[in-house]
C-alpha cells in the first residue's frame, strides 16, 4: 500500500484500505485500490479533496461499465459516488429540464424524464454507466450523445472547491471532454423537449430490445471496446480483420457483438488488455485503420 494512513483525513463516509476493484467493475477482474472513498456528500468529498495531500490522486469511479482496472491496483484514492449521489430532481420539469447527480445511472435519468414528458434523453437507457462518467466522456448511443442534452455540469475540483461548467465550456469532442485535471463531476443539469410519455417509453423499449439483441449483456464485459472510427464501424473493422472470437486465455472477442470483450471466467485484466491490443495490430494490419480505445484503462500492471 503506497499511501500511508497518516495522510488521510478525517471523513463522515467510508474510507477503506487495500480494498478490491474488481468487483466494482463489470469485467470482474483487476487488482485493489490503495484507499476507497465513498463519500456522504458533496461536501465530504469538498472537505477530502481540499485536506489530501495534491500528490495523492483522487479518481472517480462510477459503475465500472467501460473500465479496466489493472491487476496492480490504482495507487492513491478511487472515489465512488453512492446512492448520495443518485437523486434526480425533476422541480423544472415544466421547462424539460431534470438535475441528477453524478452517481445516477442514466437508465434512471431517461425513465424519470420519461415520466415527466421530456424526450431527447431516451438514448441514456443504452448507456450503461453513471452520469458522472457520461459527462465526463461525452457518452453516446443511437445517434445522441450527452453533449445534445446537458445544459451544465457541477465539479469538485481537486482543491475541494465547487464549479458549475456550461456546455460551451466542457470543450465536448467525440468521446471526450477537456474538464480540469482532478475534476470530479458531482452532477449535471440536462435539458429535453417536450414529448408523450408512452412514445418515449416505447423509444426506450426499442433500445433496450436492440441493446439484448445486439449486445452480450448477460456476460461480463466493459461495452464498447474502442471508438469508432471517422466514416467506419469499430466492430466491422474487427469482423474484417477475422477477430470475432479471438482468445487470449478467457479474454474473448464477443462473438455477438466483436467490438465487445468478455472475461470467460478468470481473464486477468492483463489477458484482456492484451487482447484488445492483438485486435488493434490485426485491424491495422487489415485495413490500415488504427483503432483508439474507448474503454479506459487505469492503474498499474504488476
Amino acid at each position: 500500500m503506497s499511501v500511508d494512513t497518516a495522510f488521510m483525513p478525517d471523513v463522515r463516509g467510508k474510507l477503506k484500505p487495500e480494498a478490491p476493484l474488481a468487483p466494482l467493475v463489470w469485467f470482474k477482474s483487476g487488482g485493489r485500490a490503495d484507499w476507497l472513498f465513498e463519500p456522504k456528500d458533496v461536501a465530504d468529498l469538498q472537505d477530502f479533496l481540499a485536506n489530501l495531500d495534491n500528490d495523492i490522486e483522487a479518481w472517480p469511479l462510477g459503475l465500472g461499465s467501460n473500465l479496466i482496472i489493472r491487476d496492480g491496483g490504482k495507487r492513491g484514492v478511487t472515489v465512488r459516488l453512492g446512492k448520495a449521489f443518485a437523486a434526480i430532481d425533476t422541480s423544472y420539469a415544466d421547462e424539460l429540464v431534470l438535475t441528477s447527480g453524478a452517481g445516477a445511472p442514466g437508465i434512471s435519468v431517461a425513465s424519470k424524464a420519461r415520466d415527466n414528458g421530456i424526450a431527447g434523453l431516451e438514448f441514456l437507457r443504452g448507456i450503461p454507466g453513471t452520469v458522472g462518467g457520461a459527462v465526463r466522456m461525452n457518452a453516446g448511443a443511437y445517434g445522441r450523445e450527452v453533449c445534445d442534452i446537458l445544459v451544465s455540469a457541477d465539479l469538485v475540483l481537486r482543491d475541494g472547491s465547487l464549479a458549475t461548467v456550461q456546455l460551451e465550456d466542457m470543450g465536448y469532442s467525440y468521446r471526450h471532454s477537456e474538464l480540469p485535471k482532478g475534476a470530479i463531476v458531482a452532477g449535471a443539469t440536462f435539458k429535453g423537449i417536450a414529448g408523450d410519455p408512452k412514445e418515449i417509453g416505447a423509444e426506450m423499449d426499442r433500445i433496450a430490445a436492440e441493446r439484448e439483441a445486439s449486445q452480450p449483456l448477460r456476460s461480463r464485459t466493459g461495452g464498447s471496446t474502442f471508438k469508432n472510427p471517422e466514416g467506419h464501424k469499430a466492430w466491422q473493422l474487427v469482423d474484417a480483420a477475422g477477430c470475432r472470437g479471438l482468445r487470449i486465455g478467457d479474454a474473448q472477442v464477443s462473438e455477438k457483438h466483436c467490438n465487445f470483450l468478455l472475461n470467460l471466467g478468470e481473464a486477468t485484466s492483463a489477458d484482456i488488455e492484451a487482447l484488445g491490443e492483438e485486435v488493434r495490430k490485426r485491424v491495422k494490419a487489415h485495413s490500415g485503420v488504427e483503432l483508439q480505445w474507448e474503454i479506459q484503462r487505469v492503474g498499474e500492471k504488476p
